[in-house]
């Protein structure tokens, strides 16, 4: 069926089946690791991604579902962040290497990356008791399928669109407010928090395509976008902050001035592209949207 809600169908359906479909995917690739545990460890943390903004999406309806599932996949996922966030890191420094402004900073960046690669291998070498910790997430994710027999919604099919409408309004205007943020002096937490907002815009799009399939996904690879370059200004303030703690990883100071200076300046750029872009994706009133949809979900109904 795919990560999607049809409005045509039985809403408690749809939810468990988009979930299962969610948690049965990344305890395959848990188990199976067809590209290796860094890989696998990507795929999971996507899928537990998409969990948790489905079950936002119904948190009003749901409360103490969504309170108790929301912390079991956040631990779960702590539970293997270590190994991905060193990887996350190799993957920033490759960012900048590819988009480095000239040879002489590409070539100190390519070294930069090679440290980084090194420590990411090293931690996971070091890395005492994964397997079991592969094991007992994937244990808690068919915990997670079993709870899903004990969530179920109205049977109105009008109350369901309420719910929905008004969800999407409070995902829309929370997201405006954290790109209002954004403009005043801003921290790596405020564009960190627009990119969680938007995630689950964009991921709203995809769950409830079916009720407008050609806008929808036309807002929805915009937001994509939109989250992809919030994601390097995160990631780069990550990057930033190992050097500082971890200072001795960098042996030749002219390579760690060209990383430094090159963060600086991708930032900038990133920040500025993203607000630039967060402006059109956002610039629909969250009440009119949450209307639409609502309106939409009624006239689709068989």
């Amino acid at each position: 069926m795919g990560y999607r809600i049809r409005p045509e169908a039985d809403f408690t359906d749809e939810f468990r089946s988009a979930a299962e479909e969610q948690l049965t995917r990344a305890i395959t690739v848990l188990e199976e690791r067809p590209e290796g545990a860094h890989e696998a460890i990507h795929a999971f943390r996507k899928s537990i991604k998409r969990l948790r903004s489905l079950y936002r999406l119904v948190s009003r309806e749901v409360p103490e579902f969504q309170k108790q599932e929301n912390a079991r996949l956040r631990d779960t996922a702590r539970s293997l962040s270590a190994i991905r966030d060193a990887a996350a890191i190799v993957d920033t420094a490759r960012y900048l290497q590819d988009n480095a402004r000239n040879p002489e900073e590409a070539e100190a960046l390519s070294r930069i990356v090679s440290i980084l690669e090194a420590r990411r291998d090293w931690m996971s070498e070091a890395e005492s008791g994964l397997e079991q910790r592969l094991h007992d997430a994937a244990h808690a994710l068919r915990e997670a399928i079993a709870a899903l027999d004990d969530v179920a919604f109205d049977k109105s099919h009008r109350k369901n669109a309420r719910m929905l409408a008004k969800s999407w309004r409070r995902t829309a205007a929370s997201a405006r407010e954290a790109l209002d943020a954004c403009h005043e002096d801003a921290a790596a937490q405020d564009f960190h928090e627009l990119r969680k907002r938007t995630y689950d815009y964009r991921l709203y799009h995809a769950l409830l395509r079916d009720l407008w399939p050609s806008a929808m996904k036309a807002k929805r690879d915009f937001a994509k976008e939109l989250v992809e370059r919030l994601g390097h200004i995160n990631d780069l303030a990550v990057l930033s902050d190992l050097v500082e703690a971890e200072p001795q990883l960098f042996t030749r100071n002219d390579d760690l001035v060209h990383l430094l200076d090159a963060i600086i300046f991708r930032q900038q750029e990133d920040r500025r592209e993203a607000l630039l872009s967060a402006e059109t994706l956002y610039g629909d009133d969250p009440d009119d949207e949450a209307q639409r949809l609502e309106l939409l979900w009624g006239s689709l109904r068989n």
